[in-house]
């Protein structure tokens, strides 16, 4: 269970399987940690309901975070997946993630380098400098003046996360 202890990989995987998922996983680990069991298995030691058994195992295996075999019975034809943990790759699989969420800051923070105008009466609706001059910086809206907006603080933000999440990857 030690995989589970790290608590960013414990929220990984509760982002991809939810609370039901993480408690399916747990009970694995416990019960058969090195073993390929059913699905059927699996619902029994977890006693959680058999679709959601078979969601969760899908989208473990979809992560790479489960394996499976298929044997087929001989004598019905039926074909029975044998499944098993596969958390060795978790902590690349988090890496990833986190890459991935690094380069889509950057892209947002990218875009907060335009200039932005919003409508004196409802500051909540940024509109790109382009689109307010066009409209003659009025409120498409409700037609009252636009001022500038200064987004500093979003950029300050998105700056900081990003520097974070580089410093976490080292």
């Amino acid at each position: 269970m030690s995989v589970l202890n790290n608590e960013a990989i414990r929220g990984y995987i509760r982002k991809l399987v939810g609370d039901d998922g993480i408690m399916i996983v747990e009970k694995m680990l416990d019960k058969v940690p090195d073993k390929e069991v059913t699905d059927e298995n699996v619902q029994e030691i977890s006693g959680i309901n058999l679709n959601l058994v078979r969601k969760t195992l899908y989208i473990l295996y979809e992560n790479h975070l489960a394996l499976y075999r298929r044997e087929r019975d001989k004598d019905s034809g039926w074909l029975t997946y044998l499944w098993k943990l596969d958390l060795d790759n978790t902590e690349n699989m988090l890496r990833n993630e986190t890459r991935k969420l690094i380069k889509k800051l950057e892209r947002r923070l990218e875009f907060e380098n335009n200039e932005f105008y919003v409508c004196e009466d409802d500051a909540h609706h940024r509109i790109l400098f382009d689109y307010a001059m066009d409209s003659n910086f009025t409120c498409p809206v409700d037609g009252s003046p636009m001022v500038y907006y200064d987004n500093s603080v979003e950029k300050r933000a998105l700056q900081d996360r990003i520097d974070n999440l580089k410093a976490a990857m080292k």
